[in-house]
């Protein structure tokens, strides 16, 4: 029975560790926030449907308080049909097409941007977990060489001085840690809210991989949300103008009625009405139409210009922690590798345990910035992505 009970609970510790891509396949399939967007888009269907429709007719029935021995008295039953211009209800379609079509991209837009802070926030746990991870490793070291110094040297005053900047040490790194225990928690509270499900382990190994080509990336980015989004709602505009222009011509009413007379013959009338565009309301409304349409031109132009230069940005942090990861690695910690080795065999020698310390925490500060540029380049490598609308 108790063995039963620890498959289970591992079984389900298997089952709460989740890799990135579940997490963003699963929070894809059922964010809260893209429903509110996919229900603007089924609203935008029926929009579609409901443009290239005819206006409802209108019936009327009149009486006049005429004694039926007169010839016009008479109750008179009557129907009017409005008749769109010619290719309206076609250019309205093309405007309510627009519409879904800019919903549908703000649908993805949505996604690329859930995408990218799922991502961000997945990597931030990352670097959290690996910096608390290499402080328990430099907690337990400390204690070991401070046992070890403890039990080889003669301690005087001025080792003594050694042994409490030791342990004050051990304090500082068990306040870090502490402190990384909350900005974990934290993190993956924010990482079960992108997700919309409760996440508590997650699986992710970062690395970098190549230095960044900044000619690469900007030719990545042919799918930018942003810039679709201009283009649609520029698309859009353009389908609003030439309603409006298509609006200056006049829509026709078709009109029948047949009038019963008790004592005299009954009749049909027939009969058209128009609407008469006069006061120039029309021409405004084009002509706001029209300013609209050039403010989303320029708007697509600016947006265009401004994701360059975001790319570039991130290019360039994501160069530089490419070349701090690879200082570090091939640089640094070679060099004070052979530094510790030298102080750490000299704690059994009686040795300095205060420059020990100084070493110790040199090499913690090198492997820390290591991480901290892992982090910064998968995380602008993220950013990057987003401009270029991944959805994974």
């Amino acid at each position: 029975m108790n063995f039963l009970l620890l498959i289970l609970v591992l079984l389900g510790s298997s089952l709460n560790a989740m890799s990135l891509v579940e997490i963003i396949e699963s929070s894809l399939a059922k964010n809260p926030s893209l429903d509110a967007i996919t229900a603007r888009i089924e609203a935008s269907e029926a929009n579609v449907y409901v443009a290239n429709q005819f206006d409802n007719p209108e019936l009327s029935l009149t009486k006049n308080t005429l004694d039926s021995s007169q010839p016009m008295s008479q109750t008179v039953f009557s129907i009017k049909q409005k008749i769109n211009y010619y290719n309206k209800r076609n250019t309205k379609e093309q405007v309510a097409l627009a519409d879904k079509s800019l919903q549908e991209e703000k649908l993805r837009a949505a996604k690329v941007a859930l995408v990218a802070k799922i991502k961000r926030e997945a990597y931030t746990i990352w670097k959290l977990q690996e910096l608390k991870n290499i402080i328990n490793k430099y907690l337990t070291l400390t204690k070991r060489n401070i046992e070890i110094y403890e039990s080889y040297a003669t301690v005087s005053d001025n080792q003594h001085m050694g042994i409490i900047k030791a342990e004050l040490s051990l304090a500082d790194l068990a306040i870090k840690n502490s402190t990384l225990d909350a900005k974990i928690y934290a993190s993956f509270a924010r990482l079960s809210y992108l997700a919309a499900f409760e996440v508590t382990h997650l699986e992710i190994a970062l690395k970098i991989t190549e230095r960044p080509d900044l000619t690469k990336l900007l030719n990545s980015l042919n799918n930018n949300p942003t810039i679709a989004l201009k283009d649609k709602e520029l698309k859009k505009q353009n389908a609003a103008v030439a309603l409006t222009r298509i609006n200056n011509y006049p829509d026709f009413n078709l009109i029948a009625g047949y009038a019963y007379r008790e004592n005299f013959d009954n009749y049909f009338n027939f009969g058209v009405a128009l609407s008469l565009p006069i006061y120039g309301t029309e021409n405004a409304k084009e002509q706001e139409a029209r300013a609209i349409q050039l403010s989303y031109a320029s708007q697509k132009m600016d947006a265009q210009i401004s994701v360059n230069a975001i790319c570039k940005a991130y290019y360039g942090q994501m160069l530089s922690a490419y070349n701090i990861y690879h200082i570090v690695q091939d640089d640094a910690l070679a060099q004070i590798a052979h530094m510790f080795e030298f102080s750490n065999s000299s704690i059994s020698t009686d040795g300095d345990l205060f420059k020990y310390i100084d070493v110790l925490f040199q090499k913690l500060s090198l492997e820390q910035k290591s991480i901290n540029a892992v982090a910064s380049y998968n995380q602008a490598e993220a950013k990057i992505s987003e401009l270029a609308g991944a959805l994974k």
